[in-house]
């Protein structure tokens, strides 16, 4: 929900950022959702568990909604280690996630995150482009394979994927349309470390046995992502 209080400094910042970036893209007017709101997903490959800090979102009114979602990331941990997290799906779910309340269309996200399995801090600002935007006001004839139904759908998803070494990368999907790929973004560290510093360097979650064990045998496959 939007909060009433003075928005802090990294908050200012990403207005800011999407006042210089988007500005010209909304001039002509907020956009009007056919639905009644879209919704924010994260997650993370098999075995490379995140815990997000927080997910906030700047909409095209310069709304900023902190902590859109936050938490643990969908993630997939199979057992006897068969599973693969090298590269990105090529049909990404949703992810674990919240319906962004109450937001017109969004313009920017941040997201803070703890990458366990390094284990690491980074952010990350992910501009929306306008192109996203207008796809997301789109109805597009669908045929759902869970009813066996023929619909009108909308891409009002933004799934979000966290991998190590700070990549986040983006999609917009449809519960029955296929995912179109938004943004590919390179985090930063965060060099206070998890909880802006507050945790004594301590992380939010240990590592589920079998993501741990994957990493001591396998270790992590930076560059896949």
């Amino acid at each position: 929900m939007v909060r009433g209080d003075p928005i802090d400094r990294r908050l200012r910042t990403l207005v800011l950022l999407g006042l210089l970036l988007g500005l010209a893209g909304c001039a002509g007017g907020a956009h009007r959702l056919p639905y009644d709101s879209w919704r924010l997903g994260l997650f993370a490959p098999n075995y490379m568990e995140v815990w997000i800090e927080t997910a906030d979102a700047v909409d095209v009114q310069d709304r900023v909604f902190r902590r859109a979602m936050n938490g643990v990331a969908a993630i997939n941990t199979p057992k006897n280690l068969k599973g693969d997290p090298r590269g990105w799906p090529t049909r990404p779910g949703a992810g674990a996630g919240k319906q962004v309340l109450g937001a017109d269309l969004p313009r920017l996200i941040y997201v803070r995150w703890q990458s366990l399995a390094e284990p690491q801090t980074y952010e990350a600002y992910i501009v929306i482009p306008e192109a996203t935007r207008q796809a997301m006001v789109v109805g597009e004839k669908a045929f759902c394979q869970a009813d066996a139904k023929w619909i009108t759908d909308y891409r009002k998803m933004l799934t979000v994927g966290l991998a190590p070494g700070g990549i986040a990368r983006v999609w917009l999907i449809g519960p029955c349309l296929s995912a179109i790929d938004v943004a590919r973004v390179q985090g930063t560290v965060v060099k206070k470390g998890p909880d802006g510093g507050l945790s004594g360097g301590q992380y939010a979650l240990p590592l589920e046995p079998e993501s741990k064990a994957y990493i001591e045998k396998y270790g992590i496959p930076y560059g896949s992502w």
